[in-house]
């Protein structure tokens, strides 16, 4: 429906375009205006406080050569949309989508002219907006430079940031006022990232979090990245004004595009609660329904793998001059430890030839996706795990070379098929070949997607490690489950920074912004020198708070990440791992603070079960929980798991109690977290 202001907007003379034409919605107002030089900038206030200053948008092209940065206004649309959706998996039953729409119709003063759209969307959390380009009457086809995108913040405020780069998200992140941003400081102890190409010394990633000196929670990412590079902002430290950076392919473009198009959403969460910018579905909402015809065949599920003991030692994932952890016996032992405690699949790394050279090499068909190692019997395995009742899942190394993996995109899937494989867990380790092309660049954005589309042919789900940060295409795309796209638990055995204890309180508000992250949680040995005397790393966390990010790190693919053999000597805390659903009906963010603590409350899909999980950072804390969202005249059972008297992440990692107790609606729990701590609850209703 169009606004009733519609008329009054594209009727009012073209001399107060330069004036500010406000619009409101919840506790937003957006301000929009074309100044005396032409330049179209917006505005962003929240519950009356300045959040976004004045700042520009525009786009530098190379084709045709101009800056589009001053334009005539040639009229204002307006519409409101008020509906709900239901995800084909996810954190909630249903998600409503409300906003008010407000399109800028533009046309640059510059010659040749070109037309442009600035749409905006405004939510009850935050805001999205894109360009879009029309049919144009004479040029359709463009490169783009760079954008020009400007988010003028009010001040110095409090970051959470990981350095800007084109090739890598697997940084440890920082803490420290926008001030403070030392991009190239905080890379050059990043020993443990093999490949980077940092844009610049006040660069920063998105998702990015922020916090005002007032206590406005303030986040800033993209949705709907299709067919575009990613975005990185520089920093302006003298006026706090962040600006769009896109990244580059192999002569310094960054896109090319033809009319019709539109660009990624940029998007502004706000609230002056935290919890609530992790409840937030802007990004989701801003994605396109799917576009797979039938989703019945797409399947949350929890898994182990032959992966772990790779990290720590134990095995390698080549065969020659090595300790194969791939074998036929060693994967049989995982299935059957995973069948018997209800997993739904194994996934196996190191199974196919080509390990021996992958690393470092940079050429192409290191890998053919479909030739076993010698002592890999994916015949055998393949109907073992069917007689077992869970299934294998495929592990796709590309070691960077992506033109070759395109080439055997159906090849390794009907073989996939053959061996009755539905879900594959993708790898770009390594400099991208192409040569020139960056894993975030516009080249690797559309392969990530052709991914996503020929395993969606195929009916495979798919999970993806060192891709491009989420955006939330998993609604459209929904056996695109889960990604990794920042730092995971294998880098607890990094030799240098490794995990510290806050980095899980800083993930949902950061990478998990964008959609599920693959973190493989669920470690319980902690010294990581089992298998290697000489190994000095250690996982900076307790182990209830490994159980509690089965519920704080959403991912309908689960990993109980350690070996076998580890969890035989807890298998009462296990139990959590075993019952702990993947997908739900119902969250409910009940409090959190980024840096410092989240806890989480989720009610299991289709019942009438909530699970509870809990983390701090390096300080133990006391949390409170009212389990209010219990259902009111039922009796639950609660099964406690939490940091035992003594437990800390550096001394007693290892040290737990399980409490079981009935409680209901009106109930209220006390429970200490130890430092690097936390805790993990059942609520089973009787």
């Amino acid at each position: 429906m169009k606004s009733k202001y519609f008329f009054a907007l594209v009727f009012v003379s073209t001399s107060l375009f330069a004036q500010k034409n406000e619009f409101r919605f919840s506790d937003f107002e957006l301000s929009t205006s074309l100044n005396s030089n032409k330049q179209f900038t917006y505005s962003l206030n929240y519950l009356g406080k300045h959040i976004i200053k004045e700042s520009a948008i525009g786009l530098d092209l190379a084709k045709p050569l101009q800056k589009l940065v001053a334009f005539n206004l040639l009229g204002l649309d307006t519409s409101e949309v008020n509906t709900t959706w239901k995800p084909i998996w996810g954190e909630q039953d249903e998600i409503r989508n409300n906003y008010k729409e407000i399109t800028c119709h533009l046309q640059s003063i510059n010659s040749p002219s070109i037309l442009m759209d600035v749409q905006f969307r405004i939510f009850k959390d935050g805001i999205g907006f894109r360009y879009i380009f029309p049919k144009q009457n004479n040029l359709q086809y463009f490169i783009v430079k760079d954008e020009l995108t400007e988010f003028h913040l009010s001040g110095d405020h409090k970051a959470f940031w990981i350095p800007g780069d084109f090739d890598t998200n697997e940084y440890m992140y920082n803490t420290t006022k926008l001030s403070e941003v030392n991009a190239m400081d905080a890379a050059s102890k990043e020993k443990d990232i093999a490949v980077t190409s940092l844009i610049s010394n006040q660069s920063v990633q998105t998702p990015l979090m922020l916090k005002s000196e007032d206590g406005i929670y303030i986040n800033i990412h993209e949705a709907a990245l299709l067919n575009y590079p990613a975005m990185n902002l520089n920093l302006d430290k003298t006026n706090y004004t962040l600006t769009s950076t896109l990244v580059p392919d192999p002569v310094g473009n960054k896109a090319y595009l033809q009319a019709p198009f539109n660009t990624p959403w940029r998007t502004i969460i706000i609230s002056n609660k935290a919890k609530n910018i992790l409840a937030s579905k802007t990004i989701l909402n801003l994605n396109e329904p799917t576009k797979l015809e039938k989703t019945d065949w797409i399947k949350p599920q929890k898994y182990m793998g032959v992966w772990w003991e790779m990290h720590i030692g134990k095995a390698t994932w080549q065969k020659e001059g090595g300790k194969h952890g791939a074998t036929t016996e060693n994967t049989k032992k995982y299935l059957d430890f995973a069948a018997a405690h209800h997993f739904d699949g194994v996934l196996v790394e190191g199974w196919n030839k080509g390990w021996e050279e992958w690393f470092g090499n940079w050429r192409e068909d290191v890998f053919d996706f479909v030739t076993p190692y010698d002592d890999y019997n994916i015949d055998y395995l393949s109907k073992y795990a069917k007689e077992k009742g869970i299934k294998l899942i495929m592990h796709h190394e590309t070691s960077g070379a992506v033109t070759s993996y395109e080439r055997r995109f159906d090849t390794a899937f009907r073989f996939m098929q053959l061996y009755g494989i539905n879900t594959v867990k993708t790898g770009y380790v390594g400099k991208i070949i192409p040569r020139g092309e960056h894993h975030d660049g516009q080249w690797m954005v559309n392969h990530y997607l052709r991914v996503a589309e020929k395993t969606g042919e195929y009916k495979i789900m798919l999970d993806a490690h060192e891709p491009v940060h989420s955006t939330g295409l998993h609604r459209t795309y929904p056996n695109w489950m889960s990604n990794e796209a920042a730092r995971g638990t294998e880098f607890n055995n990094a030799p240098t920074l490794g995990i510290v204890p806050e980095h899980q309180t800083i993930l949902p508000f950061t990478r998990l912004m964008g959609g599920p992250m693959d973190y493989t949680p669920g470690l319980f040995h902690f010294k990581l020198n089992q298998f290697d005397s000489s190994r000095k790393q250690v996982v900076k966390s307790t182990l209830a708070k490994q159980l509690a990010l089965y519920v704080t790190m959403y991912s309908p693919l689960q990993m109980a990440a350690d070996l076998p053999e580890n969890y035989l000597k807890h298998m009462d805390a296990f139990q959590f791992i075993e019952d702990v659903p993947v997908n739900w009906s119902e969250t409910n963010i009940i409090d959190a603070e980024p840096g410092d603590f989240i806890t989480i409350a989720r009610r299991g899909k289709n019942t009438k079960n909530w699970f509870v999980g809990s983390i701090t950072d390096e300080n133990e804390r006391i949390s409170t929980i009212k389990l209010d969202f219990l259902e009111k005249g039922k009796k639950y059972l609660a099964t406690i798991y939490k940091d035992g008297a003594d437990a800390n992440y550096d001394q007693y990692p290892e040290s737990y109690n399980i409490e079981k107790k009935f409680v209901d609606a009106n109930t209220s729990l006390n429970i200490k977290m130890a430092r690097g701590g936390g805790f993990a609850i059942s609520l089973i209703q009787q």
